[in-house]
């Protein structure tokens, strides 16, 4: 399987609490639902179709996983809810157990295990593996190079700080741009894959 990271992302590289303000108020971040003015149903709409409907499963950290659990079970009905509903999850946890799985077709990846049950995943066949949202596990897939493809939908603003999907380790990653699309609204849909050897 293809891990694959989808982000929206503004332009000083801030991933947290694109959609709502109280999605995500650590460090007093205080701009939650920033992406919401960029949003055209043509482009960004598309980026987010497009990647959920090439993914065979979802991989999530233990935050964003019950961010979307809280809200899509309950949007029932619309075909691109009854996808998220209906796809395998996996989320990243050490304090998650079995009677806290209340969103359907979810397995929980202890944490001390993490990194070798996602490479178990990533060796086996299948689609793409999706992560989107997650910083902290972006992060951690970033640093042991086990993304495949990087879809960032780069919005024209500036947040001053937040949380970013980007390792801080002074390590040079280089990545090719296969592809890119610009809304009316200014928004950049970048996709990027790693340069083998790189």
């Amino acid at each position: 399987m293809r891990i694959v990271i989808s982000e929206f992302m503004s332009l000083d590289g801030v991933v947290q609490a694109p959609g709502g303000p109280e999605e995500d108020t650590d460090g007093g971040f205080a701009h939650g639902g920033w992406s919401h003015p960029f949003f055209d149903p043509e482009v960004v709409g598309a980026a987010f179709d497009d990647a959920l409907g090439t993914a065979e499963a979802l991989l999530f950290g233990r935050r964003t996983w019950q961010s979307m659990a809280a809200a899509w079970p309950e949007r029932a009905g619309d075909p691109f809810a009854d996808r998220m509903n209906a796809i395998p999850k996996y989320v990243l946890s050490r304090t998650l157990d079995a009677s806290a799985l209340t969103w359907a077709n979810t397995t929980v990846l202890p944490g001390d295990e993490a990194v070798a049950r996602i490479r178990e995943l990533r060796a086996a066949e299948g689609g793409d593996l999706l992560v989107m949202g997650s910083p902290t596990l972006v992060r951690a897939l970033l640093t042991e190079a086990l993304v495949d493809e990087l879809r960032l939908i780069v919005m024209p603003v500036l947040l001053g700080g937040g949380k970013s999907i980007f390792p801080d380790d002074a390590t040079l990653r280089t990545l090719e741009l296969v592809s890119t699309v610009t809304s009316g609204a200014g928004v950049n849909v970048c996709t990027y894959r790693p340069v083998a050897g790189a």
